[in-house]
């Protein structure tokens, strides 16, 4: 494997940040996490522009352009051959001193990783997932920001030790004011008499790029969409829900706390928003290689 760092290409044993990062010190840094389908980098401009607006909030300054970065993140699929997988982008404040004053860093640095996952086993896309509740509360807006894509990650990390001691693959976040938030790494949908709904981006939930295709999705098959706050008493008697995320794409979910959503199959709307999804990163990205 190949690995991007700061303008060079390095083997994977050699790829390696100064331990006086923040990123490593601090969690001072942004990541975006991004798919490559059919020899395509799927919807790279927008994760680009998200990791932008992250580093933005932030103050940190990327020390490339978004048409540098492209360039950048195409050439390491290339090194690593790929034309299938995953792409972790990651911006960190760079090099600096023990103290955590940004200042003391005088570049950030980039680094970019091309290689392939899978989230979750095939049978949960084909069966579902059974997911619960955490007691962990999903970060308020006026503290880390959820909106932003940042290195640090622990809110995510306690929720999901939760659903590892509870035996389950995913689980809910919920803001302080009892709505749904999102899960510790997907963003949550759920379907009710044909209408589809999501958690607004202001309960919490991050400004997913697949959660926005599933969106545009819905528009395109004359599916109805809002975005309104929801309890768990929502999920529950759901009749399908189901969550998404780059990594896990559109996964269905069939129990939530104990109780079975809808026929406690993934259902038909489901099914129809996962086809057209896959249609799209047939045709939408930036080209590898151009053959």
């Amino acid at each position: 494997m190949k690995v991007y760092i700061d303008g060079q290409f390095f083997d994977e044993a050699d790829a390696k940040v100064s331990v006086f990062d923040h990123g490593l010190l601090y969690g001072d840094g942004v990541f975006e996490g991004i798919r490559m389908y059919h020899n395509r980098v799927f919807k790279l401009r927008e994760h680009i522009e998200r990791l932008f607006w992250s580093a933005k909030a932030l103050l940190l300054e990327i020390p490339m352009s978004p048409a540098d970065l492209i360039a950048a993140t195409l050439e390491t699929c290339r090194q690593n051959n790929l034309r299938e997988g995953y792409i972790r982008l990651v911006v960190t404040r760079g090099k600096g001193t023990l103290g955590l004053d940004p200042r003391r860093c005088p570049k950030a640095s980039v680094i970019i990783i091309a290689s392939t996952i899978q989230l979750y086993p095939d049978k949960y896309y084909q069966e579902g997932l059974t997911i619960v509740t955490v007691p962990t509360t999903r970060m308020l807006v006026n503290s880390v920001n959820p909106a932003i894509k940042s290195l640090n990650y622990l809110n995510n990390v306690l929720a999901r030790i939760e659903a590892n001691n509870a035996g389950v693959e995913e689980a809910i976040m919920l803001n302080t004011e009892g709505f749904v938030a999102e899960c510790t790494g997907d963003n949550v949908f759920i379907v009710q008499k044909g209408r589809l709904y999501t958690p607004p981006l202001s309960a919490g939930a991050l400004y997913g790029i697949t959660r926005n295709t599933v969106l545009d999705c819905a528009r395109e098959l004359g599916i109805t969409s809002s975005e309104p706050n929801l309890t768990r008493y929502d999920l529950f008697i759901a009749d399908e829900m189901f969550l998404t995320g780059t990594a896990a794409e559109i996964v269905p979910v069939v129990k939530v706390d104990g109780r079975v959503i809808g026929t406690g199959r993934p259902g038909p709307v489901t099914a129809k928003l996962v086809a057209a999804f896959h249609e799209k990163t047939k045709t939408d990205g930036e080209m590898i290689f151009s053959d």
